[in-house]
C-alpha cells in the first residue's frame, strides 16, 4: 500500500505519488469530515485538500503542531531534501532570506567581500549587504553565465561565491568547481531562476555548499512568496537554522542536522526570524510533486519564442549548452552588432 501525501509513514518521507487509498487512513477520514464543513470544489485536489486542512485546524505556524502531527513546514522539507538528493533542507519567508541565512550560515561578516555575478538580480548584491558584505562583481561572458577567467583573477579577494544562475543560464559547473577548489572559494548557489534544472546528471544547486531557492510567484513553483534552502554540512544547517527563528525547537525539523549539530550554535546565533508558515508550505507540496510538468510547460513556451526568434534578422539568440539540462524561466537575446541609437530607437 501506497504511503499517504499527507502524514507520510513513521520515519519515512511521504511519496510524491499518492492518490487517496481504498482504505481510508487517519488523513483521509480527517479530508471527508473536513469536506462536510467546506465547498473545496474537487476532493480529490491535493492543492485545495491541503490548504483547506492547514486554514481548518488553523495551526499556521510551523512549530505549532498537535499531537502525533507533522506540520505542513518540515514535510515540505523533508520532500524537497529528498527529491534534491540533500541531507537537509530549510524552508524559508523568500529567496532573498534564503540566501542572505546562507552567508551568515557560512560566517561572513562585515566588512568582508563576497564574488558575485554582475548579471544578476537585485536580491543578490542586497543578501550580500544585508549582511554588512561587500559585492565584488565577476563579468559575465556573451553565454550570459559568469565569465570563469574573470573569477579566476578575482578569485583572492574573497572567501565566498555567490553564483547567480540569472534567468535560468547555468555555467559550466564541472570547470566552476575545479576554479572554486583550486581557489578555496565556498560556493552558495542562487537557483531562484533553476529549480529542476540540471548540469550533466547534478541538480542545480548540489553543487555548492549551499543551494537557495526561490518560491515566488514567477518562478517554477508558487506560493506568493518562500524560499528554500539545502545543505548537507550540520554545523552550516544548524546555524541556518536557528537564525531562521527556531528557539530551542529545533528538534522539530526532520529534515535538520542531530541535535548534537546545535550544541556549539545554539547559544551564539542570533534569531533574525524568517521561517515559511504551514499555509505556504501547503500551497506548495503537490506542486513539488508535479515539478517535471511545470518545468516542460515553461520549456515549451521558450522554444516556441527561441522558433519565432530564429527568423528575425539581428538577433543574437544565446547558445545552451549540451550539458545544461535547462529550465526556462524568462527569454534573452543580444544586440552585439545594434548601435546605441538603433537599440533606444
Amino acid at each position: 500500500m501506497e504511503l499517504c501525501w499527507l502524514c507520510g509513514a513513521a520515519g519515512t518521507p511521504p511519496l510524491f505519488t499518492h492518490q487517496f487509498q481504498a482504505e481510508p487512513c487517519c488523513c483521509s477520514l480527517r479530508v471527508a469530515s473536513i469536506i462536510e464543513r467546506i465547498d473545496l470544489g474537487c476532493a480529490s485536489n491535493p492543492m485545495r485538500v491541503l490548504i483547506s486542512l492547514t486554514a481548518a485546524h488553523g495551526r499556521l505556524h510551523r512549530y505549532n503542531e498537535a499531537e502525533g502531527e507533522v506540520a505542513e513546514s518540515a514535510l515540505l522539507e523533508l520532500e524537497f531534501a529528498a527529491q534534491m538528493g540533500s541531507r537537509y533542507c530549510l524552508a524559508v519567508a523568500s529567496g532573498g532570506y534564503a540566501l542572505a541565512t546562507a552567508l551568515r550560515a557560512v560566517g561572513v561578516k562585515l566588512g568582508d567581500k563576497v564574488l558575485t555575478n554582475a548579471f544578476t538580480l537585485a536580491p543578490v548584491p542586497g543578501a550580500i549587504a544585508s549582511v554588512g558584505a561587500v559585492p565584488v562583481f565577476v563579468g559575465v561572458t556573451d553565454g550570459l553565465v559568469i565569465d570563469l577567467e574573470d573569477l579566476a583573477a578575482k578569485a583572492g579577494q574573497a572567501d565566498v561565491l555567490m553564483l547567480s544562475h540569472m534567468r535560468g543560464h547555468i555555467v559550466d559547473m564541472d570547470a566552476m568547481m575545479q576554479l572554486a577548489q583550486a581557489h578555496n572559494l565556498l560556493v552558495i548557489e542562487d537557483c531562484a531562476h533553476t529549480m529542476g534544472a540540471k548540469w550533466g546528471d547534478t541538480w542545480s544547486g548540489r553543487s555548492g555548499v549551499i543551494g537557495c531557492y526561490s518560491c515566488q510567484t514567477y518562478k517554477h513553483v508558487n506560493s506568493g512568496e518562500g524560499g528554500l534552502l539545502i545543505c548537507d554540512d550540520d554545523e552550516i544547517m544548524a546555524r541556518a537554522i536557528m537564525l531562521s527563528g527556531s528557539y530551542m525547537i529545533y528538534a522539530k525539523h526532520r529534515a535538520g542536522p542531530p541535535p548534537e549539530a546545535f550544541e556549539a550554535v545554539r547559544l551564539v546565533t542570533p534569531n533574525i526570524s524568517g521561517r515559511m508558515d504551514n499555509l505556504r508550505a501547503a500551497i506548495l507540496r503537490p506542486q513539488l510533486r508535479r515539478l517535471d510538468s511545470q518545468c516542460q510547460a515553461w520549456n515549451d513556451r521558450y522554444h516556441a519564442v527561441d522558433s519565432a526568434l530564429g527568423q528575425v534578422a539581428g538577433l543574437t539568440r544565446v547558445k545552451r549548452p549540451q550539458q545544461e539540462k535547462f529550465v526556462a524561466s524568462s527569454y534573452q537575446f543580444l544586440l552585439l552588432d545594434w548601435s546605441g541609437d538603433a537599440i533606444r530607437d
